[in-house]
Parts: structure tokens; C-alpha cells; sequence
């Protein structure tokens, strides 16, 4: 039976993890520790549940208003990167210009920890924010404009946690650091839970397709962080997080 202590021990780390992800303010810790951080992971799916929440709220409100998609497809996104602090897309472009712009481990490493932006990461990010507007654009209706959402950015966390299943963590700090650097099977398999309540409700994608899409592209992803920098960053992660997330929109559209 859980305890109401394990209960609370539990909201607090789906605290850290929304402090983690998102912007939004949340109380400190009392009883903070190294252990409940590191617990932190297996709540991202939930927390992209929160995030496709409000990108949803405002598409639908501003759609309602001005009845044009492609304005509402884009104060959604800006709300989607307000709301986190575009911190996954921080790391995609991170990523481009670390992998794109040296051939050496360490020098990926070196260039991903810069703050600064270089011409491979500003491309790439015109790239992947105008394939979302596109393909959220292109969708046939509200509704499955809607589900497509929820599953991309539910989905598309769950997939970049694995990582932390099979993959070491090879830079000890920086300011991309994951709160874990490694995460049980049991944990993660548990972490993908807020997906059951996506196909009660929401749109369904042609899934079987996309799912083995998505396999294939963890499976190769992994394979290429291993022999480029001997495993993941917290950049690396948020790369994949967006690639994912473009395919599931895509997936809408098959």
C-alpha cells in the first residue's frame, strides 16, 4: 500500500521535473536530495503532457479568434518555447553546430558547451521551426491537429529518456547536464503511462508505421552518439527530442 509519505515524496519529484523542463514556478524543496533528482526523468513524458496542453489551449483559443491556422500554429509554438524555455530546441541547435562543426569527440564536446550559436545550429533551427509550422499547418482538422500534439511531445520525451537506459553519460558537467545519467528499464517502461490516456482519448497517428519509424531512428541515433562522442549529452537528448517530435507530426500526415 503507498503511504501518503511516498505519495509526497513522489509529487516532489514531479516537481523537479517540471522546474527541470519548464518555466513555471515551483516551491523548493524541503527535503531535497541527489536521489529524488536523479528521479526526476521518468516524469518528462508527463510533463510534455502538460506542455501539449497548452500549446492545444492556445492554438484552439487563437484559431477561434482569427480563424487562420497558420497564426494559431505559431502563438501555439510560441507559447510551447515560452513555456519551456525553448530549452529542448537550445539543445538541438547546440548539437548541429557540435557534430557539424568538428570530426573529434572532444571538440564536439567543446563546441556543444558553448553558448554561443554557430551557423550550423541557427540553420538548423529555421529548419526544424519551420517543418513544425508546416506540418501543424497541414494538418486536416482541429482534432487531429490536437492529437498530434499531445503524442509529439509525450512520445517524443518518452523516446529521449531511453537513452538513458543503454547509453553513458560522457560530460560531467555544463549546463545541458540531464538530472540522471542513468535510468532502470522498469523506470522507464513505468514513465511512458501518460501515453495509455493518449490513445483513450486522443487522435490516433497510423501507429504502427510510426512506431517502427521510431525505432529505427533510436536504434541508428544511438548507434551514432556511441561513435561520435562514446555515448549521450543533455544537448544530444534534446536533439533527439526534437527530431521525434517532427516525426510524429509527420506521422499525421501519412
Amino acid at each position: 500500500m503507498i503511504t501518503r509519505q511516498q505519495l509526497q515524496r513522489e509529487w516532489q519529484v514531479f516537481l523537479l521535473a517540471v522546474g527541470f523542463l519548464t518555466r513555471i514556478p515551483v516551491p523548493a524543496d524541503p527535503d531535497f536530495s541527489e536521489e529524488k533528482l536523479n528521479g526526476a526523468s521518468r516524469y518528462f513524458p508527463l510533463v510534455g503532457l502538460i506542455v501539449a496542453g497548452v500549446s492545444a489551449l492556445v492554438f484552439v483559443a487563437v484559431a477561434a479568434l482569427f480563424t487562420n491556422t497558420l497564426i494559431a500554429v505559431l502563438l501555439s509554438m510560441v507559447a510551447s518555447i515560452l513555456l519551456t524555455g525553448a530549452f529542448h530546441e537550445d539543445g538541438f541547435a547546440d548539437s548541429c553546430d557540435g557534430f557539424g562543426g568538428a570530426w573529434r569527440s572532444e571538440d564536439v564536446l567543446r563546441i556543444m558547451k558553448d553558448s554561443r550559436i554557430g551557423t550550423y545550429g541557427a540553420v538548423a533551427l529555421v529548419l526544424v521551426l519551420g517543418l513544425k509550422a508546416a506540418a501543424l499547418t497541414a494538418m486536416p482538422s482541429t482534432s487531429e491537429l490536437v492529437g498530434a500534439l499531445f503524442w509529439a511531445h509525450v512520445l517524443s520525451r518518452w523516446l529521449s529518456t531511453s537513452y538513458l537506459v543503454d547509453l553513458q553519460y560522457v560530460r560531467g558537467e555544463g549546463k545541458s547536464k540531464p538530472l540522471a545519467t542513468a535510468m532502470k528499464m522498469k523506470d522507464w517502461l513505468l514513465s511512458g503511462l501518460p501515453l495509455i490516456a493518449l490513445f483513450l482519448w486522443a487522435e490516433l497517428p497510423p501507429f504502427i508505421p510510426l512506431l517502427a519509424t521510431l525505432l529505427v531512428f533510436r536504434f541508428f541515433y544511438a548507434a551514432y552518439l556511441r561513435r561520435r562522442i562514446g555515448g549521450y549529452t543533455g544537448d544530444a537528448l534534446g536533439a533527439g527530442q526534437q527530431i521525434a517530435e517532427i516525426m510524429v507530426y509527420l506521422a499525421f500526415l501519412l
